[in-house]
């Protein structure tokens, strides 16, 4: 993605944020970009002075990029149960940090270990269980890749740490292109 099509992505996130806390109405954008209107996967984090407030998204999608930035940029703000008792505040907006995570296409790994730290995230599914973490989540934790495993199995899928281990439970690497902006500043 382009500077330009980050800041309309970056803007659209900004605005359904401030319209959700303030309760008022969330964007309705249109772009003429292809690349905008491509249905890809995509996550909205919102974070406090470096501090996690939210963070949704999908892998797939079958709407524009521009339309689901506003759809999980409400679900990062209002639907992420981590911070139902703790919700953000209109008093917290201009600390807020927004970040925007556009999705690969997920791919299937028989060598869950083939992942490089950095670049790509991690989805792991075994029956209903899953979870994920995001290509940042390696870097801003230091983790190894078994690390990285182990924990999206144990903390966020709620398998056993080493369940990527087993040949049942399915693992799918993805890239994203990761940006983000203070706030105030977009």
């Amino acid at each position: 993605m382009d500077d330009t099509q980050k800041q309309t992505l970056l803007k659209v996130a900004r605005d359904t944020v401030e319209a959700v806390i303030k309760r008022g109405a969330t964007p309705e954008p249109a772009s003429d970009d292809p690349q905008l209107n491509a249905p890809c996967g995509c996550f909205v984090t919102l974070k406090n002075q470096g501090r996690l407030r939210g963070c949704i998204g999908r892998f797939i999608s079958d709407i524009p990029l521009i339309e689901l930035v506003v759809e999980m940029a409400k679900a990062s703000v209002a639907g992420d149960p981590r911070f139902f008792a703790d919700p953000i505040t209109a008093g917290e907006l201009e600390r807020l940090d927004v970040e925007i995570s556009v999705l690969s296409p997920l791919e299937r790994t028989d060598e869950p270990l083939s992942l490089r730290l950095g670049i790509d995230g991690i989805y792991i599914k075994k029956g209903h269980a899953s979870g994920c973490f995001l290509p940042q989540v390696a870097t801003e934790t230091g983790w190894s890749k078994e690390e990285f495993l182990s924990y999206c199995c144990a903390h966020k899928a709620g398998l056993a740490p080493d369940a990527w281990k087993d040949p049942e439970t399915e693992v799918d690497l993805f890239t994203a292109d990761v940006f983000g902006a203070d706030f105030k500043d977009i």
